[in-house]
């Protein structure tokens, strides 16, 4: 048992260490090296108050956007609710190796501390997630069939997009599966419990059961309400992708990066590539990762490279960094606040929902 627990913990301490590692890498030897980071700093420095108000403008747009994707998949849910929720979890994706995981777990926290069912809180966070996995999923799509039909496709963008529409049509193919009857839900549940119960053997896990019934049952709530709002949810976090992109376009025009430089299908494809690349849970919000993608694939796009750099950085000072100590002022309010904790009452169902 003694030296079970010792392997255990050692897998749990060794994927930070290799994240903080990769991280260390990737800004103190290799990014120096693509660039002179005295000229980067000149550059950023170079920006006007109005292009700093515009893009911070910008950049509060696409926090909104995230809200109104929570209030799209949340019947019941407040604006206040949706910002703590958002940005809490967020916070602790960005944060943390592993994030995403442990966001889920405080959202869930969350909406059960404001009076929400669990069977609602699933349906929330599937329907929020599955928004989110659409839009990442199609945008490398669009940006291919946008650049096949001005100019010359990359193999790496033509990579990101096969990779990502097999999945997407993978993903559509499951859920109509699951959502089209009982039979159909079995069957899916079925099939996801053997894969999943042959990788829980190879790491001496006990196999799950019963993922058919399951799945069937999350159908049974979960229908009617998706027919009814599924193209506000896929609206909703298509959106959001596009604002974030918008950001990051808006950034590379103010630090100098011209349309004729690198133009905005270009910048399309570059987001769209390093959002898919950025689902690898290889960093902490991908941190590292999404700097160096974004830098490489612009600079070989034709952009300079101290504006390409200087551009990347603040994009993510103002999409990732920011939301982190914001994230921290909602999770103190939500733990202190019990405006909002131990409702007598539930939250209204989603229409469709037991």
């Amino acid at each position: 048992m003694a030296i079970s627990h010792g392997r255990f913990s050692a897998k749990k301490v060794i994927h930070p260490i290799l994240s903080l590692v990769l991280v260390v890498v990737i800004f103190v030897f290799i990014l120096p090296r693509i660039v002179n980071l005295s000229a980067v700093w000149d550059t950023i420095r170079r920006m006007t108050w109005l292009e700093l108000a515009s893009l911070s403008a910008v950049a509060l747009w696409n926090l909104v956007t995230y809200w109104i994707v929570l209030l799209k998949t949340v019947p019941g849910l407040t604006l206040g609710q949706a910002i703590v929720v958002t940005e809490s979890a967020t916070a602790l994706s960005n944060a943390l190796p592993g994030g995403p995981a442990f966001g889920l777990g405080l959202s869930y926290s969350m909406y059960a501390s404001w009076g929400f069912e669990r069977p609602h809180i699933a349906i929330a966070l599937l329907y929020s997630g599955m928004a989110d996995l659409f839009a990442k999923l199609s945008m490398p799509l669009l940006a291919l069939i946008l650049l096949a039909l001005t100019g010359p496709v990359s193999v790496g963008l033509i990579t990101a997009a096969f990779i990502g529409t097999a999945i997407l049509v993978a993903s559509v193919i499951l859920i109509s599966l699951a959502i089209s009857s009982d039979k159909g839900a079995h069957a899916v549940g079925d099939g996801l419990e053997r894969v999943a119960s042959f990788f829980l053997r190879i790491v001496h896990r006990s196999p799950r059961l019963d993922w058919g019934q399951s799945i069937a049952n999350f159908r049974d709530h979960a229908m009617t309400a998706f027919r009814n709002r599924w193209h506000g949810i896929i609206g909703a976090g298509l959106l959001s992708h596009f604002s974030l992109y918008l950001v990051l376009l808006m950034a590379l025009r103010h630090v100098g990066v011209s349309e004729a430089e690198v133009g905005w299908i270009q910048v399309l494809s570059a987001f769209a590539f390093v959002r898919l690349l950025s689902a690898l849970p290889l960093t902490p919000g991908g941190v590292g990762v999404v700097e160096l993608g974004l830098t490489g694939a612009l600079v070989f796009a034709g952009g300079a490279r101290a504006q390409v750099v200087a551009a990347v950085l603040v994009f993510r000072a103002l999409t990732y960094l920011v939301q982190i100590p914001f994230g921290v002022a909602t999770y103190l309010y939500w733990r202190h606040s019990n405006a909002w904790r131990d409702l007598e009452k539930r939250h209204a169902a989603p229409e469709g929902a037991a």
